[in-house]
């Protein structure tokens, strides 16, 4: 399968590397490591796994840090279906990072987009908006300081800023860069001005001058290479961005996590036994055909998705080691790896599900 990696479609088997050297972005190194270490006290696992990988500009934002600057982070979710685990882990890093540095998050849920590209009707996506905002506020963000931008609620405050960046993106820079034809609608078009806007929006609303910091999946990274260059023009500073891997999706390595729709991802909704047995029957082994086998060769770890889905929830080192050293010298069946996934997955979902229960969403939403 060819691989393609854009904001609307991943396939194949992605080459980090390659997508390093095609987007002009550059590995997150030791130094880098160090220097975030020296603030937060900690490196978070994501970053010592190499699962957020690659930057635009976190050495210019960091040394505005070690200045006594402040910066506010972004990110944002298109609401059109249930939130799963990729999901959530990307959230959960971004939390640690409002924590570590003390900061204020601004959040984008762009109704407009999935209007705009998915075949739902305005209301089924408005639905979709007020439950994800619920579980994006079950993650344990500082309500103090994090702030939801609806972009059909927000539009008065977000348009005027759209068309500042719009004005300065031809359609034929969209075309080439997303792959568009003439028979995209023209709202699809305009969709990466919206995009742009919070990037800036909290210093235009508060009068400041803070860099931004995206931490995104590395196919989101198109939207941005162009509108880096407009924010600029525009009198503000560049978003400084933070890439993350895929988190592979169940059937294999290939690709990421299916789609919020895919009955083979995992929900923040499903019950533990919906885990149980998506994980027991689409988690793809790396073990042998055989116990007697597995026993004698052991399993690939490379290619095991429990193994790789572990990465991300299995946080002590020491732990993890243990796991990956024990199934590849065949100690470790590929269902016992399975069942330890399965503990930890559901054990995040319960505490996840109480707290949602709980969420007064409104405490998050900005106000005008």
């Amino acid at each position: 399968m060819k691989t393609k990696v854009n904001p609307y479609e991943v396939q194949g088997e992605v080459d980090y590397d390659r997508l390093i050297k095609e987007f002009g972005i550059k590995k997150i190194d030791k130094k880098l490591l160090d220097r975030i270490e020296k603030i937060t006290g900690e490196i978070h696992p994501y970053l010592k796994r190499e699962i957020f990988f690659a930057h635009r500009d976190l050495e210019k934002l960091l040394d505005a840090h070690d200045q006594g600057k402040k910066f506010f982070l972004y990110t944002g979710c298109g609401p059109s279906g249930p939130i799963h685990l990729g999901h959530y882990s990307v959230w959960s890093f971004i939390k640690w990072l409002q924590d570590k540095f003390d900061v204020e998050l601004w959040f984008q849920f762009t109704d407009d987009e999935k209007f705009l590209y998915k075949n739902k009707t305005y209301e089924e996506i408005q639905e979709w908006t007020n439950q994800n905002m619920l579980d994006v506020a079950a993650i344990g963000f500082n309500p103090n300081k994090t702030h939801f931008l609806i972009d059909t609620k927000h539009a008065g405050i977000m348009y005027p800023e759209a068309i500042k960046v719009a004005k300065k993106i031809t359609f034929s820079t969209i075309k080439a860069s997303f792959g568009f034809t003439d028979s995209n609608n023209i709202g699809s078009i305009f969709y990466t001005a919206m995009q742009t806007v919070p990037c800036f929006l909290p210093n235009v609303l508060n009068n400041k001058d803070e860099y931004c910091l995206i931490p995104l999946a590395v196919d989101q990274d198109p939207h941005f290479r162009i509108s880096r260059d407009v924010i600029q023009k525009l009198g503000h500073k560049k978003p400084a961005i933070i890439h993350a891997k895929f988190m592979c999706p169940l059937t294999g390595i290939e690709g990421k996590q299916g789609s919020s729709t895919d009955a083979k991802a995992i929900l923040m909704t499903d019950t533990p036994q919906q885990v149980k047995k998506k994980i027991n029957k689409y988690a793809f082994s790396g073990g042998q055909d055989t116990v007697e086998e597995h026993r004698k060769k052991g399993g690939n770890v490379d290619v095991d998705v429990a193994c790789q889905w572990l990465k991300y929830f299995e946080h002590d080192d020491k732990k993890l080691a243990a796991i990956y050293k024990d199934y590849s010298k065949g100690k470790l069946l590929s269902g016992e790896v399975k069942t330890i996934l399965i503990e930890k997955i559901n054990k995040i979902l319960s505490e996840h599900q109480k707290t949602k229960n709980k969420i007064d969403v409104d405490k998050f939403i900005y106000k005008e």
